[in-house]
């Protein structure tokens, strides 16, 4: 459900502190636990590592990204793969075209000298 308009976006007081006065490039990584606050203007250009529950992963804010939660860009699942019959068959026939594009490859090599 989205935010009134009259309230305004929300953004965590804790992180306009940590880059207030604060240019991009002379700050490191900030970390932050406030994955639902908003991505403001001021915030272009810092990079924050955003809490996933596990671990603090990187996010470098662009003008893009102005408006969305922070929370977007740290994923807290892990996609394994999809997996089966028909995956692994993809697999070994992925790995077979590689073999025979690196042993043409060799073999133009030989011819050329």
């Amino acid at each position: 459900m989205a935010r009134s308009i009259k309230k305004g976006p929300y953004v965590d007081e804790k992180l306009l502190k940590k880059i207030e006065g604060k240019k991009p490039i002379e700050t490191g990584v900030i970390k932050t636990w406030a994955r639902r606050s908003q991505i403001a203007p001021e915030m272009v250009g810092f990079n924050f590592g955003v809490h996933n529950g596990r671990e603090h992963i990187e996010v470098l804010v662009t003008e893009d990204m102005v408006g969305h939660r922070l929370g977007e860009f740290s994923h807290t699942k892990k996609f394994h793969r999809h997996g089966g019959k028909m995956q692994k068959e993809l697999d070994t026939k992925v790995k077979e075209a590689e073999i025979n594009a690196a042993q043409s490859a060799k073999a133009a090599v030989e011819a050329k000298k």
